[in-house]
């Protein structure tokens, strides 16, 4: 008797356990939302599943709900507990002593838990989820992000190899036309170097020239100015020939201007009868020396010897 007392406690244990957590699961679905009473089918990846994933997926069982799946409603569980537990106490099949006091107790427990502190649990756990799934959905939206910023540039990029052959081509005519003027590029270079010894003998020849003329004129000017003031005669026949011509009337030859005359054709002629050339020689030389002082400090194709004569510098 004490034997079947035992497995008959222990079998209304279970199907009180098993009433108690089909109507807390009853209430929790109709209390609360299904991401709340489905924990494990929550998913906090904003990407499409895995077909994996989806196959791996157990089929939900269907229920018909109520009182253990019969469809009837709960409390039909109340008159029916009533019923068993009557006669149950009553025949001594299920004793009540601690164990039944502190599953009492755990129930009340249970119950004050979840009718008092239910929503604030459910609001603390689904907004760390809903946080959760916020950073997620925004690091995937970064790399996203990155991701079609990669792609633009390397879409941008398609044509690289066409614009580096481009460049090629490009560089390589630049280089024949700098090869084609590097051909005409000395020649103008020597043309020019040319017209610059040419029009430097040019400006010194005449600098020499207005230089030998003031220095004759000068010479000449003494020269009849010392013969006029010697010669009496000669003084006499210019003081003539200038009141002659104040009076307008007829003057026979200047004689001032005829000395003058006198004079050049007596240098000339001593010039020319004269074998002394070292003043040409000084003036050669001193305008060779400064056009070798030009060609060499600017970078001539050639200089000048002692004879003048032109020659490639190496």
């Amino acid at each position: 008797s004490l034997q079947g007392t035992k497995n008959t406690v222990t079998m209304f244990r279970a199907a009180t356990s098993s009433v108690v957590k089909r109507a807390v699961l009853r209430s929790s679905s109709r209390g609360v939302p299904s991401c709340a009473t489905l924990p494990g089918q929550m998913s906090f990846h904003a990407s499409a599943r895995r077909e994996e994933e989806a196959k791996a997926e157990a089929l939900p069982v269907e229920s018909k709900g109520g009182l253990f799946g019969t469809g009837l409603s709960e409390w039909f569980a109340l008159p029916i507990g009533v019923a068993a537990a009557v006669p149950m106490i009553k025949l001594e099949w299920y004793v009540i002593n601690e164990e039944t006091q502190l599953l009492a107790v755990f129930l009340a427990f249970c119950v004050t838990l979840y009718t008092q502190g239910g929503d604030a649990i459910y609001k603390a756990l689904d907004e760390k989820a809903v946080n959760l799934l916020k950073e997620h959905t925004e690091a995937e939206e970064k790399v996203i992000a990155a991701l079609e910023h990669k792609l633009e540039y390397l879409k941008a990029n398609q044509n690289m190899v066409n614009d580096f052959e481009a460049i090629n081509a490009i560089r390589s005519a630049t280089y024949e036309k700098l090869n084609a003027a590097g051909a005409i590029k000395p020649q103008h270079d020597f043309k020019a170097q040319v017209e610059r010894m040419l029009n430097m003998i040019a400006h010194e020849e005449a600098s020499v020239t207005e230089k030998t003329k003031v220095a004759l004129m000068s010479e000449a000017t003494a020269s009849v100015t010392e013969k006029f003031s010697s010669d009496k005669a000669l003084k006499k026949a210019a003081l003539d020939a200038a009141i002659a011509k104040l009076k307008g009337g007829k003057t026979g030859a200047d004689p001032v201007q005829a000395a003058f005359v006198q004079f050049f054709k007596d240098k000339a002629a001593a010039a020319k009868a004269s074998k002394d050339d070292s003043e040409e020689k000084a003036q050669r030389e001193a305008m060779i020396a400064k056009m070798n002082a030009v060609a060499k400090n600017e970078g001539f194709f050639f200089e000048f010897d002692a004879q003048g004569a032109p020659k490639m510098a190496v």
